[in-house]
């Protein structure tokens, strides 16, 4: 029970640094005008300090509120809220210092705070252009269908009371600002045509527009291009006879640009009954029924007489037997899909199926896939915890995808971290970037809170070689996928793409169990997996065989290895503290010796906060007597000196 506790503990302590709000920082944020010298502080709005007697303070301004894009630094278009507050020409003008603007988003509590600090005193009830004081923000950012409640109180504060106003909104799943018109007559051959006009953006020169129903294999769609126009027009044609639904999607996409979950398409529904043909509908959909039970009547009798006749043959799965012939459409324009893998060194056999399963998705799948062993380089010169976290921004700022792969070494490692015994694996020791999983767990499963992230992350694993007893229990909120037997489903959600929709199911051909090994990396792929399959039918408790005793004993002889006897090496603890982040303690052990820099290789990694930064090297002796060590320059700490240790260990509290 205790540990329950503990682990919710620690997940309330991250919570507490999440949250879906954030500002777009950049460029700098002004709001000095003339008459005006302003600054911007983004601060804790729980500070009440700042109060006059109420007679005395400034009244409440008339706010005004609505939805807008923007890019933000990753060059994105994402939904922000913008405000706009005059301040009525009253006395109140004159003890006026700022403004305070607080955004609470419903559902989480998550909230940001600006304030408008005033350096000069407002010497007029008007601006120098005799209109009133108005000031404007368009810098917080918010999510599509979430509520927020928007908090504006000038500065300072009444002592008793409150003059705040107090605005509710709710961001809608699509901002399309532009004017759009649309209309639907009949053709001569009483054939539909359907006209859509339409303002562009400022922000994108190319459109696809296109017209989404069930009766329509494939959806008409158009691209066109803005080339100085003032207004846009597209024309449909429809044949009437085949279209059986009343209602039809009328869709326009901005291409060309990213924006967060596709806020900039436009999307209506369009109602066509009453220019359909006078044929009765009912007829029409009757007759094409018959067709469809006779045709499926008819494949049931073929796919009986097969499966009666060829019986030895594995039965091919539901979705595979019903996928559509036809293949998707691809559009020209997409962006190539992101994946970051996360999982455990096991085995050598199972980091070759990782390795192999990255050269597939490259190969076959066109994914641009980001592993810690093929970016190596990069990830000794930063380190494993800034790695990660660059990783992870780049993440909440895209629509990159998380792959989670789970096998017994990530159920280890879990408990271990929810405080079982320590799982340390023969492969981590052997790597030089060491136990990667373990940081990562720790920075993903706080986004597991959110059920607005879990599009972000698929979860995973080998059935052939693993099992779903491997899934960690936070993980079971998501949907797990058997390898290689769904893997056209996860490749689907890597697409952002729907695999079943109304009068169909989309098909990938190449990628699906039956036939993934058709190409090279299949091929090799298949070749991985059964290798280290049939090795785990040799040895039952491989596992246990990979496994690493972590015991006090072990761990003194090794140091006594790598220290001589005649060092008596001088042991200290610093404490790290850092104001925003988890506490850090660093063991050291000081050793003076010119000799042990003698043929050695370092390794750098950087921890930054505001204030301090730490630097650590790890050193690999050639020497008999000493194998490794490291190395810490501590800048903005009290002052210490560099010293050696055999192991460093940083744990959040």
């Amino acid at each position: 029970m205790s540990k329950i506790f503990l682990f919710l503990f620690i997940l309330s302590c991250v919570i507490m640094k999440i949250s879906p709000l954030n500002l777009i920082e950049l460029p700098q944020m002004e709001c000095s005008q003339k008459g005006v010298d302003c600054k911007v502080q983004v601060v804790n709005c729980s500070e009440e300090d700042w109060k006059i007697p109420r007679y005395e303070a400034p009244r409440s301004p008339v706010v005004t509120a609505n939805v807008t894009v923007k890019r933000d630094e990753s060059g994105q278009f994402v939904p922000v809220i913008n405000l706009t507050w005059v301040q009525l020409p009253d006395s109140g003008v004159f003890s006026l210092k700022g403004t305070e603007v607080r955004v609470v988003e419903m559902v989480t509590n998550n909230s940001v705070c600006v304030r408008y600090i005033f350096r000069n005193k407002l010497l007029e009830t008007e601006n120098p252009r005799q209109g009133m004081w108005t000031f404007s923000l368009d810098r917080i950012v918010v999510i599509p269908n979430f509520k927020y409640q928007v908090f504006v109180t000038n500065l300072p504060k009444p002592d008793v009371g409150s003059y705040t106003n107090i605005t509710n909104i709710t961001i809608p799943e699509s901002i399309w600002n532009k004017e759009v018109k649309w209309s639907v007559r009949n053709s001569k051959k009483n054939d539909l045509v359907i006209t859509i006009e339409f303002e562009p953006q400022e922000f994108s020169d190319q459109y696809r527009v296109s017209i989404c129903s069930p009766d329509l294999h494939p959806e008409p769609s158009h691209i066109v291009i803005k080339d100085k126009k003032t207004f846009l027009k597209v024309n449909f044609t429809l044949e009437a006879w085949w279209i059986t639904h009343c209602s039809l999607d009328l869709v326009i996409q901005p291409l060309s640009v990213q924006s967060m979950k596709n806020c900039l398409d436009y999307r209506e529904k369009v109602n066509i009954c009453p220019f359909l043909p006078d044929a009765p509908v009912a007829f029409i959909t009757l007759v094409i029924l018959g067709l469809l039970l006779g045709i499926l009547a008819a494949v049931g009798c073929c796919v009986a007489f097969l499966l009666n006749k060829d019986s030895h043959k594995e039965t091919p799965s539901s979705d595979i037997s019903t996928c559509a012939k036809g293949k998707l459409e691809w559009n020209p324009v997409q962006e190539h899909k992101r994946v970051i893998i996360i999982y455990s060194l096991d085995h050598p056999l199972y980091k070759e199926i990782i390795l192999k399963l990255c050269a597939f998705l490259r190969a076959k799948c066109g994914t641009d896939v980001t592993l810690d062993l093929l970016d190596s380089v990069w990830l000794s010169t930063i380190g494993r915890i800034q790695w990660l976290d660059t990783q992870r921004e780049r993440i909440s700022k895209s629509s990159d995808k998380v792959l989670i792969l789970c096998s017994p070494g990530v159920h280890a490692k879990w408990k271990a971290m929810c405080g079982e015994r320590k799982a340390r694996l023969k492969e981590d020791e052997r790597s030089p970037i060491g136990d990667m999983l373990t940081p990562a767990l720790s920075l993903i499963i706080p986004d597991f809170v959110h059920a607005s992230s879990f599009h972000k992350y698929m979860v995973a694993y080998f059935d052939d070689v693993c099992c779903e007893d491997d899934v960690p229990a936070p993980f079971n909120v998501v949907v797990k996928y058997k390898l290689m037997k769904h893997f056209e489903e996860l490749y689907f959600r890597i697409l952002d793409m729907e695999k079943h929709e109304p009068g169909r199911v989309k098909c990938i051909e190449g990628i699906r169990a039956n036939d993934y090994f058709n190409c090279p990396s299949g091929q090799a792929l298949r070749d991985a997996i059964e290798a280290f399959h049939k090795y785990q039918l040799k040895n039952p408790n491989w596992f246990e065989m990979e496994l690493l005793d972590s015991d006090d004993e072990k761990e003194e002889t090794i140091s006594e290895s790598m220290f001589p006897i005649n060092y008596n090496p001088d042991t200290e603890c610093c404490k790290l503290i850092e104001e925003h982040k988890a506490h850090a303690f660093v063991n050291m052990i000081k050793c003076h010796d010119e000799h042990f820099l003698k043929c050695s290789i370092a390794e750098t990694g950087i921890l930054l906060n505001e204030n301090s930064s730490v630097l650590t090297t790890d050193v690999h002796s050639c020497g008999p007597a000493l194998s490794s060590f490291t190395t810490i320059d501590a800048k903005g700490l009290p002052a210490t000196k560099p010293v050696a240790q055999h192991a460093l260990c940083l744990q959040p509290l």
